[in-house]
């Protein structure tokens, strides 16, 4: 091979290395957020079902189970 190709072809490689690492930290970078998203909503609706539906002794979770049965 030349050694045109052979550079075009490292030069390549490279490019291709340095989206893939980009790409991955994007994406990670997305699921940090969307995980923490998550668990914020989750604990604001476990507060808000403690504080309004919940019964004495009860627990959110059998607060939740009772709302769902009651739909």
């Amino acid at each position: 091979m030349s050694k045109f190709v052979e550079a075009n072809e490292k030069i390549a490689e490279a490019v291709v290395e340095g989206y893939k690492k980009i790409e991955n930290g994007v994406v990670e970078g997305y699921k940090k957020i969307e995980k923490g998203a998550v668990d914020g909503f989750n604990k604001v609706s476990d507060k808000c079902v403690e504080k309004l539906f919940t019964k004495e002794g009860k627990s959110v979770e059998d607060a939740k189970k009772r709302l769902s049965r009651e739909k």
